[in-house]
This record gives structure tokens, sequence and C-alpha cells, in this order.
């Protein structure tokens, strides 16, 4: 099965996330490697880390803000972890899989697996999709695009602009 697909865009289903959850749960399962705890970059790898964490059987999840993109290409010059931020020490020793929506730059992913780097045992990541410019090569992906890519739980405007704009 293979996602829907516009001239530049991915579309993403939830039926098609629920796919791609279970095939890098299944990559991770055969490559050997058993986390101790999976780390959501939130927002976009909340929803991942949650369904990787049920079908590995990892209950210990906790997540980092990064914040990177503020629209659609814009971005900020480096991504920047937000607070709260796991303390390094609960992390010492430990397996952790970092799970994100997508490695499109692959500067957060990069900033998240730097800041895990002196401290635990191993860290590996998966996402959804990668693209190839993306200075991470993350260890499990379910597809590689170089388009754009329409995520269900972002395809549509917010019902609430935070930003000071109107409501949708």
């Amino acid at each position: 099965m293979t996602p829907e697909s516009g001239t530049d865009r991915e579309i993403l289903t939830y039926d098609l996330f629920g796919t791609a959850v279970r095939d890098l749960a299944h990559q991770i399962v055969d490559d050997g490697y058993e986390p101790d705890i999976v780390l959501a970059i939130a927002r976009g790898g909340l929803g991942l880390a949650m369904g990787l964490g049920y079908a590995l059987d990892v209950k210990n999840l906790s997540a980092v803000n990064v914040e990177f993109y503020t629209g659609v290409d814009q971005r900020l010059d480096v991504p920047m972890m937000l607070p709260p931020t796991p303390a390094a020490i609960d992390l010492t020793g430990l397996n952790v899989l970092i799970a994100d929506d997508v490695a499109d730059t692959g500067k957060t992913l990069e900033v998240v697996r730097d800041f895990c780097a002196d401290h635990v045992a191993q860290a590996r990541t998966a996402v959804i999709y990668e693209k190839p410019w993306s200075v991470i090569r993350p260890e499990y992906v379910w597809r590689r695009t170089e388009r754009w890519i329409d995520f269900p739980w972002s395809a549509t405007p917010p019902l609430v602009d935070r930003r000071g704009g109107a409501a949708h």
C-alpha cells in the first residue's frame, strides 16, 4: 500500500498512518532493537511515539518540544528545544527510540539526537517520511519522498488561531 499522491503532495490518511506505525514497529523488531523509552518530538512525533509504544510494548514515553517550522516553508535558522525537556539523567543508560513524523532538513532530529548522545546507551530514530536532503539518516523510515506532506492532523486549518487571527 502506498500513500495517495498528487503531483506535488503526499497525502497521509489516518488509515495509512496506522499502517505506517505497524510497518515501522516491524522494522524495529526485525532489527532486534529493544528501546527502553520512546522519545517523541512534539508535535508531529506524538502520535507515532504512542503507536510505537503500544506496538513495541514500551510504556516509558516522553516528549521534547522543538520549534523549527513556523509555517509552510518557513523556519527558524536553527531548531530550538523548548521547555520542559526531559532531564538528561532520566535517559542515562537507556536505549532510546526518537520518533518524529518527518525528517525534512533533519536538523530537528539532529538536535534531539545530540541532546541524548552523551547520556544514553544508544539512540535510534524512526520517522514516517524522510526527505532525500535530510542531514540525518533515520534508522527506521516508512516512506521516502521529495513532496510536501499533508498529514491527517495538519491538513486542515486549526479551529482556533492562537497567533491572533480569526477562528476557522
